[in-house]
């Protein structure tokens, strides 16, 4: 007898276990698409079995009824990810700001790696898979979306002169006047360009030729955390004051 009831409530907590696996899944699934307390909307912008990730979306952040639509980028190199958190956490719950923000959410899934695995960071399979959904879904939304500007989020393992700054992969144009702009509004950000930058092909570069101001914003990869969350701050409080 005591046997039965033991199977009957491992059953039972099988049922439970199932139920609740199903609910979580709907609760994700159906998030997408739907429009959230603030106002905000995540969605999925590409999801293909043909490509090494996915692209998300979250539209809507801070003034929707501005004039000045500006779009923020991460991911494009996947072990940056610390720093592409940082904004999504940050971003999208900030009230009181002047514009219209889009957040585009690169999220590659073969090839990432992670930092020490013997690959130099150049060399990460994953680093070239986010670069290419970035041209292939990121930049063409980005060109045809009527923006003002777009900021390509990344991090370093601090082997440039500095840390934290923000620069253009192009030589002049609103792009680098913007960024520089950025700069001189922020304590703990610079204006530092470095020799090259492997992902300028594939979206800022593009699109500043192709009438979209944009610029990098490049953090620090080991930073502590309230390091991030302060200088990520900074940034879209000098974004949000620049003047178009």
């Amino acid at each position: 007898m005591l046997k039965r009831e033991k199977i009957i409530i491992a059953c039972l907590l099988i049922i439970i276990l199932i139920f609740s696996v199903l609910i979580i899944n709907y609760s994700f699934l159906s998030d997408s698409g739907q429009q959230h307390s603030n106002g905000t909307v995540r969605e999925t912008l590409a999801n293909s079995s043909d490509d090494p990730g996915s692209v998300e979306i979250i539209r809507n952040i801070g003034n929707p009824d501005s004039q000045v639509k500006i779009a923020y980028v991460v991911g494009v190199h996947p072990l940056e990810h610390l720093t592409h958190e940082t904004l999504v956490n940050l971003l999208p719950n900030m009230s009181n700001l002047n514009y219209a923000y889009d957040l585009y959410i690169i999220n590659v899934t073969e090839g990432v790696g992670y930092y020490g695995d013997g690959l130099d960071n150049y060399e990460n399979p994953g680093r070239q898979n986010g670069q290419n959904l970035a041209y292939k879904y990121v930049y063409p939304e980005i060109v045809n979306g009527d923006y003002d500007l777009a900021i390509d989020v990344h991090s370093n393992i601090g082997a440039y002169d500095y840390k934290t700054f923000v620069f253009s992969p192009v030589k002049e144009g609103l792009g680098v006047r913007y960024a520089d702009e950025v700069a001189n509004g922020c304590e703990n950000i610079t204006y530092y360009s470095p020799d090259s930058t492997t992902s300028g092909p594939f979206l800022t570069v593009p699109l500043n030729e192709h009438g979209v101001p944009a610029f990098y914003f490049e953090e620090y990869s080991f930073a502590p955390q309230n390091v991030k969350d302060t200088h990520m701050l900074e940034l879209i409080g000098a974004v949000d004051n620049l003047s178009f």
